[in-house]
């Protein structure tokens, strides 16, 4: 079995978007000199004869399956068709052309929002498919969940080296701000952000404020992603997370301390809270060596700097 070297042909699907962006600066910084980071005009990877083409032209030897469609609960309450559709399509068509042209490995990733709405806390790998998914973002789960299986199931009939990780809430450069289809994080930057610049008096947040998220940053993620594409070769689910939760008030009083808006806090109740509570449990990827590294504070400083960088 060949191993990741800084030499080999490392593709990242999605390498504009926030993940793949941060797997290849994490490439880049361990010295990698084959890196093929395609943008979507450059690959359609929605289109399975130019996902073909890409690979019989380049030959991949590694595969980071960071391409996805992803939202927040108002963009999967409304889009459900699209988070299904898109994502099963991204995903058949990179795993299915890894293992045409003998692709060495191929880490696909996942989301913690693959297991049951009320499986017990911290969420353990094996707790998937023991119950029902939370019905805001089922259909985005299902997606997700077929990418897994069916890297398993390309593992158990051809042998192909195909792992998944299952990323926590993640956030950090090149996140998505629209309001319309971010996750929370980015959401209540942005909020918080053109509160302060406007003078308004208060900033709404969505829900109770009582739901508990855990959040990574997206170079963390993007570490772990490296060190299971060298370490881990279990078909079986890893998760990648911090293992640290807050409630979303926390997160919003946070957040709201370190962009500086003065006014006050509205929780809508009206809108939904999701699961309440999703914090995975990461004995496994830490017992073989790898712990998140930066702090929450921290990388939401270092995020609100770059978002304000980008206006």
């Amino acid at each position: 079995m060949k191993a990741l070297d800084p030499k080999s042909r490392v593709l990242v699907a999605g390498a504009k978007g926030m993940v793949g962006s941060a797997i290849v600066r994490a490439l880049e910084k361990s010295g990698h000199t084959a890196v093929l980071a395609p943008s979507r005009r450059e690959l359609d990877l929605m289109n399975p004869a130019a996902v073909e083409a890409y690979f019989a032209e380049h030959r991949p030897e590694f595969v980071f399956v960071a391409a996805a469609k992803v939202g927040g609960i108002h963009a999967n309450n409304s889009y459900p068709a699209d988070f299904i559709y898109d994502n099963l399509v991204i995903e058949a068509n990179l795993i299915h052309a890894a293992f045409r042209h003998k692709t060495e490995k191929l880490l696909f990733l996942g989301s913690t929002c693959i297991y049951p709405k009320l499986a017990p806390q911290p969420l353990k790998e094996e707790y998937l498919l023991t119950g029902p998914l939370e019905p805001t973002n089922e259909w985005y789960a299902v997606a997700k969940i077929a990418g897994i299986k069916l890297c398993q199931a390309f593992h158990k009939q051809h042998g192909c080296r195909f792992i998944s990780g299952m990323p926590t809430n993640l956030y950090g450069e090149n996140d998505n701000f629209d309001l319309e289809t971010s996750h929370v994080m980015p959401a209540l930057i942005r909020k918080f952000h053109a509160a302060k610049t406007s003078g308004a008096e208060e900033v709404v947040v969505w829900g109770s404020g009582r739901p508990l998220r855990e959040f990574l940053h997206v170079d963390d993620c993007a570490e772990a992603c490296l060190f299971l594409m060298r370490n881990y070769e279990d078909p079986e689910i890893c998760n990648i997370g911090v293992g640290v939760d807050l409630s979303i008030l926390e997160l919003a009083q946070t957040i709201k301390r370190i962009v500086g808006f003065e006014g006050r806090l509205v929780f809508d109740s009206t809108k939904p809270d999701g699961t309440l509570r999703k914090l995975v449990d990461t004995t496994k990827i830490n017992a073989l060596g790898w712990k998140a590294r930066i702090p929450l504070e921290e990388g939401i400083r270092e995020t609100y700097a770059w978002y304000c960088a980008q206006r």
